[in-house]
């Protein structure tokens, strides 16, 4: 197959060898939003991040496979790459690790008030605080039970939380007490300590936790977001922080990226924000050439 690898596999110069090995044939774009280094019908398959944000499909007629670096789906043309037939493959399962890892760090952080004492450690002050909260025996609820979400039900429970699933595709998964369908999200949401959010961003996703569900949660519930800011009406997240209603949120994703400066979400005492970052680990390159080796030596066994 004639392969298009794009600068999203960082990795990818490494593997050249045993890709043509594979019988595969190697052009290297580094930036994808530069132009092709080949003729475009020469391209049969790519590895790529977001090229078709750059790069429409119709320049690449003879496009039968897609590799993402990405779990989400959500950069590229899905329903006609569909269409047209071709194969498409994500990186699920590559960033589930540090994304859960992130996910228990950021609502130990807020439960523990860690901001408050790495101040007073800069300051030189000692001084106590009696009102930490503890992780163990709290009601969890993870919207989006693929690889990332069944990962951070897998640590919750670990650490006594009690943790169920709510997802398009209700199913048994030992992972979790149970995985219940979407329609009982707003029954789960008063009794939810802890939301956390790892559902991929599509049309019926967008929105979801607007204002009337942001209400729905318990007083003091801690929101983190790990999936994609639009999941989330961000006005009524910062509006629901700044009455008290939530008790804090762990935030990675925003509707805007970067999160503008003047976001008041960046000062709050209650909110950990970071940019777009829960994804990384020392592990990521390692699983994702792994992957991505299998699908095409699968691809060429086809």
């Amino acid at each position: 197959m004639n392969l298009l690898l794009t600068g999203a596999w960082a990795t990818a110069r490494a593997h050249l060898a045993e890709l043509e090995a594979m019988g595969h044939s190697v052009k290297l774009l580094p930036q994808e939003r530069d132009p092709l280094p080949c003729d475009p019908a020469w391209v049969e398959g790519v590895v790529c991040n977001g090229l078709f944000l750059y790069h429409s499909l119709e320049e690449l007629p003879k496009l039968r496979f897609v590799q993402l670096t990405s779990a989400g789906l959500d950069r590229v043309p899905l329903e006609a790459l569909r269409a047209r037939g071709v194969r498409v493959c994500n990186a699920r399962g590559v960033y589930s690790v540090p994304m859960a890892e992130f996910a228990l760090a950021g609502v130990l952080a807020l439960c523990k008030e860690l901001r408050f004492f790495a101040a007073r450690q800069r300051e030189g002050r000692w001084e106590k605080r009696r009102d930490l909260r503890e992780l163990a025996g709290r009601a969890v609820t993870i919207l989006g039970c693929g690889s990332v979400g069944t990962e951070c039900a897998k640590r919750f429970s670990a650490l006594g939380c009690a943790v169920s699933g709510v997802d398009l595709f209700p199913r048994e998964d030992p992972a979790y007490a149970a995985v219940l369908p979407l329609e009982e999200l707003d029954r789960l949401l008063p009794e939810s300590d802890v939301l956390i959010l790892t559902l991929p961003l599509t049309p019926e996703t967008r929105g979801l936790l607007d204002a009337r569900r942001l209400g729905l949660l318990k007083a003091g519930a801690i929101l983190v977001n790990i999936s994609r800011g639009a999941v989330v009406e961000e006005a009524a997240l910062t509006e629901a922080l700044k009455n008290g209603s939530l008790g804090g949120a762990v935030l990675d994703v925003f509707e805007t990226e970067p999160l503008p400066a003047d976001s008041p979400l960046w000062a709050m005492e209650n909110v950990i924000l970071t940019p777009h970052n829960s994804f990384v680990g020392e592990g990521n390159d390692a699983r994702l050439s792994r992957l991505i080796l299998e699908n095409l030596r699968a691809e060429g066994a086809l």
